[in-house]
Order: C-alpha cells, then sequence, then structure tokens
C-alpha cells in the first residue's frame, strides 16, 4: 500500500473509532431501572455473555420520539432471545481495549439494560467471573471492541503514525484478553464481531464534500486493513470472526445508476445518514444478531 493510499485508509480509521464508540458516560442517560440478573440459575440453564462497547449494550441516539439510551433491540438481548440463553451483559459503552482489562467499573448509564454491577472490577475480570462461576454451563461468548483506541488519533499531529500504534496497540491487547477469556470460557463458542461501515452513508450526504471518494476508500478499510487484524487475532483463540461488515451489504459494488446498494443497505441498518450517527438501527441490529446465530 503506498504512502498515501494509507494515509487516507489510516485517517478512516480513525475517524469510524472516533464516531464509533465515542460516547462519553456523561452524555447518556442511565438505562430503565431493571433487576440485575440472578446470582443462581436453574439447573441446567446456559448463559451468554456479552463482552464489548456500545454495540454491545444496545446504544442508539435519539430518535423518533425515544430518548438517546441504550435498548434491548440490540442485537446481544435479540441473540439471547433467539438461543434461549440468559444474557450477562458485561458490556461498557465507551470501552476500548484497553479499557476493558485495565479500568474498573462501568457507570449506570453505559451499561446495557438489566446489565450488573460490576463492583469495581474490569469488564474483563467480570467476564472471567461469570464464565467461571457458570463452568460447563456457558453457551455463547460474544466481543465487539477496538474502536475507540483509535478516537485520539483525530487531533494528533501525526494521523498516521497514530493511527498504526493505536492498531498495534489494539493487536496487542486483544493478544492478551482473548486468551483469558478462552481459558475461562472452555470450549464454549466464542464469537468476535466488526462493524457495519458507515462511511459508505457518505456517498450522496452534503456533510461530505467528497463523499464518493469517502466511500470507496472506506470499503478498502473495512475489507484490506480493519478487519484482517481483529479476525486474526480472534482465529488465534479459535473464535468465530463475524465480518459484519459483509453481512450487511459493505463490500458490495459501487456502480450501476442511482445510489447504489451498499448506500442503501447501510442508510437503513444504521443512524448514519440520518443522523450522521454510526449506532444500528433496530433493523441493523437485527441483521447483527441474526449474522451471530447463524456463526456458531
Amino acid at each position: 500500500m503506498n504512502t498515501a493510499r494509507l494515509a487516507v485508509v489510516s485517517a478512516l480509521v480513525v475517524a469510524l473509532v472516533a464516531a464509533c464508540t465515542g460516547e462519553r458516560p456523561r452524555e447518556h442517560p442511565a438505562p430503565t431501572s431493571e433487576p440485575a440478573p440472578p446470582a443462581t440459575q436453574p439447573a441446567g440453564e446456559q448463559v451468554y455473555v456479552s463482552v464489548g462497547d456500545s454495540y454491545a449494550t444496545g446504544y442508539r441516539p435519539a430518535a423518533g420520539g425515544v430518548p438517546a439510551g441504550t435498548s434491548r433491540d440490540g442485537f446481544a438481548y435479540l441473540v439471547a432471545r433467539r438461543t434461549g440463553l440468559r444474557l450477562v451483559n458485561v458490556a461498557c459503552s465507551g470501552a476500548t481495549s484497553t479499557s476493558v482489562r485495565e479500568r474498573p467499573g462501568c457507570s449506570p448509564g453505559n451499561r446495557g439494560p438489566g446489565a450488573p454491577d460490576p463492583a469495581g472490577r474490569t469488564q474483563i475480570d467480570e467476564a472471567i467471573e461469570v464464565l467461571r462461576a457458570h463452568e460447563g454451563r456457558v453457551g455463547l461468548v460474544t466481543v465487539v471492541i477496538g474502536g475507540n483506541d483509535l478516537a485520539p488519533c483525530v487531533e494528533a499531529g501525526d494521523v498516521v503514525g497514530c493511527a498504526a500504534g493505536a492498531v498495534g496497540e489494539v493487536r496487542t491487547n486483544l493478544a492478551e484478553t482473548l486468551p483469558a477469556l478462552r481459558e475461562a470460557a472452555g470450549d464454549a463458542p466464542i464469537v468476535g464481531l466488526t462493524y457495519p461501515d458507515v462511511f459508505l452513508g457518505a456517498w450522496g450526504s452534503p456533510d461530505f464534500p467528497d463523499g464518493q471518494a469517502l466511500a470507496r476508500q472506506s470499503v478498502v478499510l473495512f475489507r484490506d486493513f480493519f478487519n484482517p487484524v481483529l479476525a486474526a487475532e480472534y482465529a488465534k483463540i479459535d473464535a468465530t470472526f463475524v465480518d459484519v461488515t459483509e453481512a450487511t451489504g459493505g463490500y458490495g459494488a459501487l456502480t450501476g445508476a442511482g445510489v447504489p446498494a451498499p448506500v442503501t443497505s447501510v442508510c437503513e441498518l444504521t443512524y448514519f445518514c440520518s443522523h450522521t450517527d454510526v449506532h444500528p438501527t433496530p433493523e441493523g441490529h437485527r441483521r447483527i444478531a441474526a449474522a451471530v446465530s447463524g456463526a456458531y
């Protein structure tokens, strides 16, 4: 990849992550008060442990008269209903690959609906504790992480160098974190996810003066740069990698008359085209849930 293309791709990675998982705790209203999952469960009942950022907590922006916040429309909740597994959602909006293993706790407004209080534990420590407590009764683990690591590069003087270092940090953190999850999960299925290519929505947006070029370069970003890094780390622990970019039509051709199909798809499945917000719509979460359910 030549220097010019690397600069474009690196800048796109930074922009993606800053938008995708850059939630700030003070902006998130607390989720509806619901009881935490019970400490004990019926004999034979299996659990599903969800790890990650705002995609995992089901965050959505204010839209259609509904205030911003987390929702049971999130893919993790849909997967739990489809599979009959009891969800223990330890995800935290705004999480990075570093914070999941170093930062204790998660504010109530950043937790998913019905999520347990981590009680001062890091997200990975909480996940491991849940997995060990349910040894032999873990039906599924999902992980969606890696975005916020790149957010500081938005204001960096050397965007390329910053992004390269951040991607390396994501790889290093996943290499440290994922084996610990695998050990605690035993032979239970682990599914790792990436994100929709929301920048396809820049194709006809007045907010992006060169939106079509941005959309075309974003395909390279997801297909050839960001997703392979994630896929390689999940493969090391025998986890299944779900390419959400592909599942949401992100690799389709940007040709033909009118608006290309991949652009139409991302506008339907995320809030990017309507709100310049990368989080999935309810239909987007359904698409992600279907991809996860079919992956293991």
